[in-house]
């Protein structure tokens, strides 16, 4: 219908004050925070908000942390509190399904994503394993040797191959590009080894994720939303918020520049956003910040989810324009000043006081403000979200396997490619120098196989003629002696050659992406 207030050209409809709240899509992209309590709603939020960005053809991606975001695939069941809750806002309920794709990190429950090493980049893996400045300045010294050389650093075995290397050349090494010290390597392949034991080595690979397969519209014109399994992942904290930020980056580096469209190209749900800043040191706060601030203008709206508005800092929170704040607890000093806080963020309504207003929303409420008009923000109303149309509630195993199994998708991501990396190159040019090695040590070549010879010569053999006949001949003892001596100084001389050839002809990749 024309006066339906979930069909306004250009708005996506969040709920009713005295008034219906929007979203206005072309201000999509000036970010976003939904906050609140464990319990409050935020989750049925998010679910609105996807439904309203797919409707307008815009892509979503959003992570799955707790496995309700799922149901999103299947049509809603009409229960009584979101019929009745559509009728209070003065709308008739509609079930509806919304095209998704399911991703895994782990591909138990969606398509496998995977990122190279040299994608994610030194800052990004230092994070992940958690290295410190001396540590972390080691792993630029293999990116930088690898980036020179040419060798692809695709997965966690090509970044132990060249940890490897640094430790077996240091000596020659840190006069270029300073000290490595074995120790620091060792601290390093340990945290290598932990990252392994949570399921990484899954992660690193090939194919990599196309992020063009995030930004795409059925037939229909929907956006797809993308859902990516984080049940699992979330046990591994830093590794989910290390991918999300990845992912971001990602999107931040390949996507063309849009200045303010119509509507985003693609909209970033990222749950349990506290864990993106927990203990980032300033060069990543520094390149969050930065990214998210610019990739509004590559047609990315980046919305943060999470249950206190103190998780995100100041410099990010002044850049989320578009807010939903479900019931605040004031039990804790932390919860008074959190309360304090995010009413302090708000355009204030004369009509109620916000701090109080928060820790008095029931579930399904929300304070929420808007940006409107040329991006200033509206004053924060008390407001009652829509339903959703989709199922509220997780897509039984059954029904995800249904939905992964009919995806254009699977034939292009499901089986991991291995190609030739650093951990090959390196292993075959050590083969190479080790054979080398090898057949100077038979004796059969070279000035001591020649002095074995003519020693042999001086010295004589010894033969002796067995019961059936046949005849064996053995070395002399002076032979053996001249011999043995002769294959010691070859070994010893294999070793000097492997080592000059490690250290002349190793490198890294051959640029920041394949």
């Amino acid at each position: 219908m024309a006066d339906d207030p979930r069909t306004q050209p250009g708005k996506i409809l969040v709920g009713k004050s005295d008034k219906y709240e929007y979203l206005t899509l072309k201000l999509g992209n000036r970010h976003g925070l939904v906050t609140g309590a464990t319990g409050t709603g935020k989750t049925v939020t998010l679910q609105v908000l996807a439904e309203g960005f797919s409707n307008a053809g815009t892509a979503v991606f959003a992570a799955d942390v707790k496995g309700d975001l799922s149901g999103i695939a299947m049509a809603g069941d009409a229960k009584p509190p979101f019929v009745q809750r559509a009728k209070d806002i003065g709308v008739e309920y509609t079930a509806d399904r919304f095209p998704i794709v399911f991703w895994d990190v782990f591909g138990e429950q969606g398509h496998p994503v995977r990122a190279t090493i040299s994608e994610m980049g030194p800052l990004l893996v230092a994070r992940l394993l958690e290295l410190n400045d001396t540590q972390e300045g080691v792993l630029n010294i293999a990116f930088r040797i690898a980036d020179e050389q040419g060798l692809l650093l695709l997965d966690l075995k090509d970044l132990r191959s060249m940890l490897q290397y640094l430790a077996d050349n240091a000596g020659t090494l840190t006069t270029k590009y300073g000290n490595i010290a074995p120790a620091t390597i060792g601290t390093i392949q340990r945290q290598l080894l932990v990252l392994e034991n949570q399921g990484a080595t899954k992660f690193f690979g090939e194919p990599a994720l196309d992020i063009n397969d995030f930004i795409r519209t059925d037939r229909d014109g929907r956006g797809i939303i993308n859902v990516l399994a984080a049940d699992k992942l979330m046990r591994s904290p830093r590794l989910y918020a290390t991918f999300l930020l990845w992912m971001l980056s990602e999107l931040f580096e390949t996507l063309p520049e849009v200045g303010d469209a119509d509507q985003p190209k693609l909209v970033f749900f990222f749950d349990e956003a506290h864990l993106l800043f927990d203990n980032a040191p300033k060069s990543l706060m520094s390149a969050i910040e930065q990214v998210v601030r610019l990739i509004r203008s590559k047609g990315v709206g980046v919305y943060f989810v999470t249950q206190n508005p103190l998780d995100v800092p100041e410099v990010v929170l002044g850049q989320l324009g578009n807010r939903v704040q479900h019931a605040l607890r004031a039990f804790t000093p932390r919860d008074q000043k959190a309360v304090k806080a995010a009413a302090d963020t708000f355009r204030q309504n004369p009509a109620f006081d916000t701090g109080t207003v928060i820790t008095q929303l029931g579930v399904g409420e929300a304070l929420v403000s808007m940006l409107e008009g040329k991006g200033t923000p509206a004053i924060v109303a008390r407001t009652l979200v829509a339903p959703p149309a989709s199922r509220v509630g997780p897509v039984t195993p059954e029904e995800r396997q249904g939905i992964v199994s009919k995806s254009q998708l699977g034939s292009k991501y499901e089986t991991m490619i291995d190609r030739e990396s650093a951990y090959e190159v390196l292993l075959k040019r050590t083969r190479e120098a080790t054979g080398e090695a090898d057949a100077e040590a038979e004796g059969g070549g070279g000035i001591m196989g020649q002095l074995g010879g003519m020693l042999g010569g001086v010295l004589g053999t010894s033969q002796k003629t067995t019961k059936n006949g046949k005849t064996t001949t053995r070395m002399s003892t002076g032979e053996m002696i001249v011999r043995s001596a002769a294959q010691s100084a070859a070994r010893s001389l294999g070793t000097q050659i492997t080592r000059a050839i490690l250290r002349g002809v190793l490198g890294g990749i051959l640029g920041t992406k394949k």
